[in-house]
């Protein structure tokens, strides 16, 4: 990289680890510089987490970074490989429109990747510019920011750049960088891609990396690698829970967007349910419902045998027999996963006990929610604060019986009601990123280059536990529509 284009400011402190793998994972890349990038939103909080003055980040030179213009201080900028199944079609991906700056070293010791996505063309771009539009951009701010807050594992934003250019669609848009961190983007898709086009010893470097990143516990095991699969498991199986336990559904749950450090990644087609329906999907092109918010633990199970496929060569000599340890377990994912969202909807309905009948509890009130079209958050909203309306569901004569044995349960605790209530506060959000609310501050932003809806969108995500008067409004589902909302992948 040419000294000049190498800036040396702003407390970067990148290592490139990744880089390290055999080559057939990554393409060195130069950057595409933006025409004239101008900064809309910088995640100061997180900056300072990871370390960085957000002050440099604002003037010119850190906002050349952060639409790929310029390289930072011992950036490598590489694009990285990978395959996956795209609803359940193989095919070879790749970054096709990110740039890996590297791996930020955080004052804390932690290891976090910086990627940019929307810089450019990269050798894995089929075709396509790989450029990215401001509203999809401002999208995953919105969202991811919003998961984090939720406590739900996830990539983060720190920042959005406007590059100056126009972006053509089927109309043309605005042009724009995100600034993403994650804990590695290392994807079940990554290991597919050394299954199929990587030598034995690349699947081996692979599986080592990743260990050594993400699951040192297991270096020293008898079978580490089965050991791998074991703790990606169990980490899918916890997020998963979570999404289900926030009414969040991701929309194009694909192998590639499966990172194996458990976190969230890729807020392409993806919304949170309003009524509580299994089937409800947001994605415009998952025609079929195959990543329903129904199927979502169906879907994750699927992409871990995927996962499971590029690690039998791996776990033991004996096809035969690593098969059947894979399978093992693979098969414990249901139990978990099960056990992690009954889990979670005990605290959202005030239970620090474990009875036998919670389940048909929880699924009793699932079910007339879903009967009477309830909003889910707003349904646990109200149990928790007991303003119950006289419409709808609650004024179901079932709904009576079902409410009469949950107090009862409450009762047989030795926790007081007080504290009850308050394991409800803590885990029923007041508000989450309402879809028409998300639109309203894109549309803004997009439209008018108005972003202050946006700014405070955020604010009012940013605590989703505190239940205060400010985020009321924000509770409120849309008006009843005819035309049902829709999500599209980023452009």
């Amino acid at each position: 990289m040419a000294e000049e284009n190498t800036v040396k400011k702003a407390g970067w402190q990148l290592e490139h680890s990744y880089a390290s793998l055999p080559n057939t994972f990554f393409s060195k890349i130069t950057p595409a510089p933006a025409q004239s990038p101008e900064l809309i939103v910088l995640n100061e909080q997180l900056a300072d987490s990871l370390g960085l003055d957000s002050e440099e980040l604002k003037e010119e030179e850190g906002v050349q970074i952060l639409a790929g213009s310029q390289t930072p201080e011992n950036g490598l900028p590489l694009a990285q490989a990978y395959a996956g199944h795209q609803f359940g079609h193989f095919t070879m991906l790749g970054d096709g429109r990110a740039l890996l700056h590297g791996e930020q070293i955080t004052p804390d010791g932690r290891r976090v990747d910086i990627q940019l996505k929307g810089s450019g063309r990269t050798p894995y771009s089929r075709g396509g510019d790989g450029r990215a539009a401001l509203g999809p951009m401002l999208r995953e701010y919105i969202i991811s920011e919003a998961m984090h807050a939720l406590g739900i594992p996830t990539t983060r934003s720190l920042a959005v750049v406007k590059t100056g250019e126009p972006v053509f669609r089927e109309s043309v848009l605005t042009g724009a960088v995100l600034t993403r961190t994650a804990s590695s983007h290392l994807r079940v898709g990554t290991f597919e891609y050394a299954l199929n086009r990587g030598s034995m010893n690349d699947l081996r470097a692979l599986a080592d990396y990743t260990i050594d990143r993400h699951y040192p516990e297991v270096r020293e095991t008898e079978n580490p690698y089965l050991m791998l699969l074991r703790e990606v498991v169990t980490r899918q199986a916890s997020l998963i829970a979570k999404w289900q336990l926030a009414g969040f559904i991701h929309g194009v749950m694909n192998s590639d967007n499966m990172a194996l450090s458990g976190e969230t990644i890729d807020y392409g087609p993806c919304a949170f349910m309003n009524i509580y329906d299994p089937k409800t999907v947001f994605s415009s092109i998952d025609a079929r419902g195959r990543y329903a918010y129904g199927r979502q633990s169906i879907m994750a199970e699927w992409n871990l045998s995927r996962f499971a496929e590029a690690l039998v060569p791996l776990i033991d000599e004996n096809q035969e027999k690593a098969v059947e340890l894979a399978q093992t377990e693979i098969s414990r994912f249901p139990e978990q996963f099960n056990e992690y969202w009954i889990q979670g909807m005990r605290a959202k309905l005030g239970l620090f006990t474990e009875e036998t009948e919670d389940e048909a509890l929880i699924t009793d009130l699932l079910n007339l929610m879903q009967e009477h079209e309830a909003d889910y958050t707003n349904t646990f909203l109200a149990l928790t604060f007991n303003k119950l309306d006289d419409s709808g569901l609650f004024t179901d004569s079932r709904f009576a019986s079902w409410q009469e044995q949950w107090l009862e349960r409450i009762g047989r605790q030795n926790e007081s009601e007080e504290s009850a209530r308050q394991l409800m506060c803590d885990h029923n959000p007041a508000v989450i990123p309402r879809n028409h609310h998300v639109e309203e501050a894109l549309e803004a932003a997009e439209k008018n280059g108005d972003y202050s809806v946006m700014n405070q969108l955020l604010d009012v995500l940013s605590e989703p536990y505190a239940h205060t008067r400010e985020q009321e409004k924000y509770s409120a589902p849309p008006a009843p529509t005819l035309v049902p909302y829709r999500t599209y992948c980023g452009t």
